[in-house]
């Protein structure tokens, strides 16, 4: 479908019903009413399954090596989880709105091509994370049946990734439908069989040893605050609308934000919390974590609990995989690759799969070094971000759908402002944090020193300060000077759409 006939119709009509097993045609075009369905509560099931991987659980490790306390820890999950989700809840509100994709409302506040840098930048990073998951699981499979005695080996290895990326795959071909249904029971699954994990190994909590662990200073709870905002909902914030695009347009805004934000955080405050109990109890244990996040947990389980264990940590991942790539593949056609949305999934799918197989059977050093990569792309996501809360704060009108496709339409070719505030704060950004993941991202940090930080090797090296800035500069500088831009676009009239668009 050309980008030209991506306007909807006005005229009512009844509520669509899930076709779970038709692929989906639509692209990036606008939703119609009469494919307009569901309601708030409905974001629920993709967001909880999105977010239920045990994965969860390795972040307990991953924050206490800030070297904060148990007390500490949960604050810092708490605030981090919620507040990260709860912008991913406001830019949903924008796919109410604009019954469009993320990354194509985001046109109103860059244009029409001018949004193609932030575009790349997502889809980069969509494609990057649906490539980890699947990596994790492929190695968690692995690690499960060496431990089973069935072997580990490259035979499993490559049953184990066929499977991940056949579901992955499958899920994001089909479509909208078909996550929505997968998603649902991905979460009963998860759900049911991770706490059962949970009361397996609760006799490995030792509170004495947890409550002994010693305070961090404020640099430490800071990084560590930034580091649960970028693993969980800066994560997912350019894919925020892809979802709520397809609610009637009279759907509660409220509604839309708090489903969203509980959906994603219910399960990752649980986990996490039971993560930082584990992790604290036993340095072996968190060394180990962070070695194999999901690998190690295996160890403390008994073998009959073994395969329910896999089955949830291959689907946790995978419902993150396929919402992943879902929104990479309408990235791709945001960018202007014209295809199909299905052909764009198969696209991601081949790089994802191609990513994956490089990783787990020929460099297996890359792991860390991609994952760095990846971190390093929050910085910049994290200022489009604020400028796109800005921009739909600054908003009291719906979207004018027809010129999200026009660069000649109200919304501009290339509005050079928001370009330039993504670019300078992704500067500044990338300047005030350091990366121990890549060797390669060592020039990293260089206004540390001229900011009166301590350089790479003070006290704030860790805190990661930059993605914090990032957020905030994009933000205030659109909330200041974007105002007049926006009241420009809304004063200009909506013209109808063509009755056969």
């Amino acid at each position: 479908m050309a980008e030209g006939q991506s306007v909807a119709s006005t005229a009512p009509a009844h509520e669509a019903e899930l076709r779970p097993m038709q692929i989906e045609m639509n692209g990036i075009n606008v939703i119609s009413d009469s494919e307009r369905k569901g309601h708030p509560r409905d974001l629920f099931w993709p967001w909880f399954a999105a977010n239920v991987s045990v994965l969860g659980l390795s972040y307990g490790a991953f924050v206490l090596g800030f070297g904060i306390s148990f007390w500490q820890a949960v604050v810092v999950s708490i605030v981090g989880i919620i507040v990260s989700f709860l912008l991913c809840g406001f830019i949903a509100v924008a796919g109410k709105r604009g019954s469009a994709p993320t990354m194509v409302l985001g046109r109103a506040a860059f244009g029409v091509n001018g949004n193609k840098l932030p575009s790349a930048i997502s889809w980069l990073l969509t494609v990057g994370w649906e490539t980890i998951l699947v990596i994790l699981a492929t190695l968690a499979t692995a690690t499960v049946f060496e431990r089973l005695g069935w072997g580990g080996g490259n035979v499993v290895k490559v049953i184990a990734l066929i499977v991940v990326v056949a579901l992955t795959i499958f899920g994001g071909v089909m479509g909208f439908d078909l996550i929505m249904r997968m998603q649902s029971v991905i979460t009963i699954v998860t759900a049911v069989l991770t706490v059962g994990f949970m009361i397996l190994v609760a006799d490995h909590i030792h509170w004495s040893v947890v409550s002994a662990v010693p305070s961090g200073d404020a640099q430490a709870v800071i990084g560590a605050l930034v580091f649960m905002m970028t693993g969980f909902g800066l994560g997912w914030v350019n894919a925020a609308a892809d979802y709520s695009r397809y609610l009637p347009r009279r759907s509660s805004g409220r509604g839309v934000i708090g489903w969203t934000t509980f959906g994603s955080s219910l399960a990752p405050i649980f986990l996490v919390i039971f993560g930082l109990l584990l992790a604290g109890s036993s340095k072996s244990l968190s060394t180990a974590i962070g070695n194999d996040p999901i690998g190690a947990l295996a160890v403390l389980l008994p073998t009959w609990y073994l395969v329910p264990f896999i089955i949830v940590a291959v689907l946790g991942l995978v419902g993150g995989s396929v919402l992943d790539i879902y929104s990479s593949g309408l990235s791709l056609l945001t960018l202007g690759v014209r295809v199909p949305r299905f052909v764009a999934a198969l696209i991601d799918g081949t790089i994802m799969t191609l990513g994956a197989i490089y990783v787990v059977f020929i460099a297996k050093n890359f792991f860390g070094q991609f994952e760095g990569f990846l971190i390093t792309l929050g910085v910049p996501i994290a200022a489009w971000c604020g400028i796109m809360l800005a921009d739909i704060l600054l908003r009291h009108r719906d979207y004018a759908e027809r010129d999200l496709f026009t660069p000649s339409g109200r919304y501009g070719d290339i509005r050079w402002f928001p370009v330039g505030v993504i670019v300078v704060s992704t500067f500044i950004g990338w300047g005030l944090v350091t990366n121990a993941f890549a060797s390669w991202l060592t020039w990293q940090g260089y206004l540390l020193g001229p900011f009166g930080l301590g350089g790479k090797t003070g006290a704030w090296a860790f805190a990661n300060l930059g993605v914090l800035v990032a957020l905030a500069l994009g933000f205030v500088a659109t909330l200041a000077f974007g105002r007049a831009t926006v009241r420009a676009q809304e004063a200009v009239p909506v013209e109808p759409a063509p009755a056969n668009a």
